[in-house]
């Protein structure tokens, strides 16, 4: 009797542990897939391809910040080239309208009509260059189609192909001829990625592989791993993974910090946080997880928390960055039990 018991008691737990589990293994193998990819043009940078597959997972644009030649718009290309999304490039100038991003109306003689001609923005995966150049009033023509994924023109209302991903650059040096970013654009992208330059180990392999390269195209060896289908699946995947009431406190806390920091002029907004518990579920699903653990909410906070928040002046003159602040902050605030 007792061994049936213990037998009964060890299935129902076995059924505890497993059958509310979530199917992760494709979403992981295509994830190492996609890594292997990128790494055989992108050199080190682990930490950067991670986060812009969670970006990616997590239905988010992103700003890669770098001086250049660091590969900011080959890693873009890259990424592109290895999920079978439409790819759109628009080089941001000072002279850009928005029409020339949006799209406009042109007069069709034929019909007697105005008919509108969409614009580069129309694609599921857009890489914008140098987004610091263009002026405020271009860049204020991303704000609906960023955070709605859909455009209004002349009245009427075009909804985006999903998946909808933007991925902006900008290079933090130049400040001839550039306008800085408003908070409201910054804010609708999810992760801020600065890369840095590479160690003198990978300059050495950088340096290699050009050599060995001789005619071929960079991105000629690099295949096409996930359909946009694959992509929306594994989107909706995400949205399931488990987290636990304690660690949402724990996301509120720590963006509740940001607001009432002395370090801080500016803090994150609730958009910040909503920004936080949907890249630790990403960071979950890539690491084969169907659950978040507080180490993913402190890998998400710095990439989202970073371009959000404005440094005090004093501080700022101190040479303390936003990204110091944030992780003191993330190391200070209790995991609640």
């Amino acid at each position: 009797m007792e061994s049936f018991e213990s037998n009964e008691t060890k299935e129902t737990n076995e059924n505890v542990n497993f059958q509310s589990r979530i199917n992760l293994d494709p979403l992981k193998t295509s994830v190492d897939k996609i890594r292997h990819e990128l790494g055989k043009v992108i050199v080190g940078q682990h930490k950067m391809i991670d986060q812009l597959i969670v970006s990616i997972l997590a239905n988010g644009h992103i700003l890669l910040e770098g001086v250049p030649g660091v590969a900011k718009t080959l890693t873009a290309k890259l990424l592109s080239k290895s999920m079978a999304l439409d790819f759109s490039r628009i080089q941001f100038t000072p002279d850009l309208m928005p029409s020339d991003i949006i799209g406009t109306s042109v007069f069709d003689l034929s019909k007697s009509s105005f008919e509108f001609k969409k614009g580069p923005v129309f694609s599921n995966f857009i890489l914008i260059d140098e987004i610091n150049r263009a002026p405020a009033k271009t860049q204020a023509a991303l704000f609906e189609v960023m955070e709605e994924r859909q455009i209004t023109v002349d009245g009427k209302t075009y909804i985006m192909d999903e998946p909808f991903l933007v991925i902006a650059t900008q290079n933090p040096i130049e400040q001839e001829g550039t306008y800085r970013l408003p908070e409201a654009q910054l804010d609708r992208f999810l992760f801020k990625i600065s890369i840095g330059y590479p160690n003198l180990s990978e300059e050495i392999t950088i340096l290699q592989k050009e050599n060995e390269l001789q005619n071929r195209n960079k991105m000629a060896d690099v295949a096409t791993i996930v359909s946009k289908s694959e992509i929306k699946e594994f989107q909706g995947l995400l949205k399931q993974i488990i987290i636990e009431p304690n660690l949402i406190e724990y996301i509120a806390k720590v963006v509740l910090n940001t607001r009432e920091n002395p370090f801080l002029y500016l803090g994150a907004s609730p958009r910040a946080s909503i920004a936080i518990l949907n890249a630790s579920k990403g960071f979950a699903a890539i690491k084969g997880r169907d659950f978040v653990t507080p180490e993913d909410i402190k890998e998400a906070a710095i990439p989202v928390l970073q371009h959000r928040v404005v440094v005090t002046p004093e501080r700022e003159m101190e040479g303390i960055s936003a990204s110091e602040i944030i992780k003191q902050i993330v190391d200070s605030v209790e995991i609640p039990r």
